[in-house]
């Protein structure tokens, strides 16, 4: 999900942070698959998740 003005790496990278700091169980299984075979944070998690996870 592109975010106007923002470069992609970073908000992928600190949503990965956030995702540490987090328990497990954040992600469901399915978005937890996607992330481990390669996709990023951005593409996996909808917009309510990124919110909420940036909260």
């Amino acid at each position: 999900m592109p975010i106007p003005g923002y470069d992609e790496d970073d908000l992928d990278e600190m949503l990965e942070e956030r995702l540490e700091e987090r328990d497990d169980s954040f992600l469901t299984p399915s978005q937890r698959e996607r992330y481990e075979s390669g996709e990023s944070l951005l593409d996996v998690l909808d917009e309510d998740d990124i919110h909420r996870l940036l909260n």
